[in-house]
């Protein structure tokens, strides 16, 4: 399914990517957290409606997202620049953090598909020296926007979520899983594949 947007981001919000009718923008938590969280974002994902990077990034304060691979544009390295309390949230990570080991003050995670993010781990030495972050995987029954390449992949989105269910508890990831999933009830909706939320909708907390 297409879910790359118009450069102008015709008939778009600005910020959510969503059809405006659909925007989510109104109803994004604002949750704090302990742990910083450095995305690093392939730059083809930068224009795919699907990327759910960017919802975690509006609802959260302390995520910010750099790109990668741009043509013409080189890449920054001095953003993973470590005191010793970054971990990189990746499960090919040639070291695993011990789970004895005191919680990171800082979380790389790395937004692409399975090929780029592992090209990325390759080709940027200062993630390979990092401790590495494994997930379990997701439930069977978990719903997706795309399709993963493996049985263990999941969104950007809940593999934050997860990391911080690990790291600071489920209080603080549980309205990260709700974000998720009301995104992929607009994107559907966007798609003719699901309904509209009406304007009275009662979200709850």
């Amino acid at each position: 399914m297409r879910s790359r947007t118009p450069e102008d981001l015709a008939g778009r919000c600005p910020r959510c990517f969503l059809p405006s009718p659909l925007c989510l923008c109104a109803e994004l938590p604002s949750i704090p957290t302990r742990t910083e969280l450095l995305v690093i974002r392939h730059h083809k994902e930068t224009l795919k409606s699907t990327n759910t990077a960017r919802m975690a990034a509006l609802a959260l304060p302390r995520c910010h997202i750099v790109s990668y691979g741009s043509p013409g544009q080189r890449f920054d390295a001095s953003v993973l620049e470590d005191d010793g309390s970054t971990w990189l949230l990746f499960p090919d990570a040639q070291q695993t953090a011990a789970p004895e080991a005191e919680k990171p003050r800082r979380l790389i995670v790395l937004d692409g598909s399975w090929g780029q993010a592992r090209r990325m781990v390759q080709r940027l030495p200062g993630l390979l020296r990092l401790p590495g972050l494994k997930l379990p995987p997701p439930p069977l029954d978990s719903r997706r926007l795309r399709r993963p390449p493996h049985p263990d992949g999941m969104s950007t989105i809940e593999a934050i979520a997860g990391a911080l269910t690990y790291l600071e508890g489920e209080d603080v990831s549980r309205p990260l899983y709700d974000l998720h999933e009301k995104m992929i009830d607009r994107v559907l909706a966007s798609r003719g594949r699901g309904p509209a939320p009406s304007c009275d909708e009662d979200d709850g907390d």
